[in-house]
């Protein structure tokens, strides 16, 4: 929370944050979270059903409910507005089942989520089948290959809202890696020439 109230801080623009499985398996735990969410300057985040566990990766569903039942009780009573995203990781531990992700988001919907989210669905169509499931915006998480599509495509397939997860850090990472291998294997510096400037970049980051 200390380094959410930094980021908060130093922006003006609203920030939401993955808040993972709340820091607890309990409700009341994650009802805190929330609370101490809000307290750092946060207007929003998702909660999710994975327990940390590989031997039961998932919350059984009446408890996962009760949790994301308990963080929409928390956000509702704060003085502003809190968008709370429901998230289930299934297609992200292992359980592939497109009925059963359905099944989990709709009641996280029922339970008050504000939004819903179930990174790693397959292809277009198991983002249409969710979407329509839904009468809440569906959060669609960009960043995984082959399971990455194009906004278009997103939209056209009802998703409301794309996160981009850790896609951009990813990419810069890659670029990064890629001039070091250049300098030590070829001994060249043409990654340069496709690089800003260090005026471009300053520019960049006063906007």
């Amino acid at each position: 929370m200390a380094q959410a109230r930094i980021i908060c801080e130093a922006t003006d623009l609203p920030v939401s944050a993955d808040l993972e499985k709340g820091f607890g398996d309990a409700p009341e735990v994650v009802a805190e979270t929330i609370r101490q969410a809000a307290e750092a300057g946060l207007i929003g985040c998702s909660i999710e059903d994975a327990t940390g566990n590989s031997d039961a990766p998932i919350f059984e569903l009446g408890h996962a409910t009760e949790r994301i039942a308990a963080a929409v009780a928390a956000a509702r009573a704060l003085p502003f507005s809190f968008t709370l995203t429901g998230r289930t990781e299934n297609f992200l531990r292992g359980r592939l089942d497109l009925d059963d992700t359905i099944k989990r988001l709709k009641a996280y919907e029922a339970a008050g989520a504000d939004a819903l989210m179930a990174p790693g669905l397959p292809d277009l169509d198991a983002v249409r089948a969710v979407c329509a499931a839904l009468d809440k915006p569906f959060n669609f998480m960009a960043g995984i290959k082959g399971k990455s599509f194009t906004v278009a495509a997103l939209a056209a397939a009802g998703v409301k809202r794309i996160s981009l997860a850790t896609s951009l850090y990813r990419a810069a990472m890659t670029g990064l890696l890629s001039a070091a291998k250049e300098v030590r294997e070829h001994g060249t510096f043409g990654y340069i020439d496709a690089s800003l400037g260090s005026a471009e970049m300053n520019e960049f980051l006063r906007e």
